[in-house]
């Protein structure tokens, strides 16, 4: 937004741009991050330890 502003002609920094912005109620839209979706190219592996009971901690 500020170097297309200062592009056109207007003196302006980028933190009158963020306060007029947050005055106006505007907010920039951008990817969010999709951290829970899982590639469907991804192999999912099989828990291997679900037969075996765990009862004590194995050697440090």
């Amino acid at each position: 937004m500020t170097a297309t502003l200062r592009a056109e002609g207007w003196p302006i920094n980028r933190k009158r741009v963020q306060r007029l912005m947050r005055l106006m109620g505007i907010a920039a839209l951008g990817p969010k991050p999709n951290t829970s979706k899982p590639a469907p190219s991804h192999k999912v592996f099989p828990y291997l330890l679900h037969d075996l009971s765990i009862e004590r901690a194995g050697p440090c």
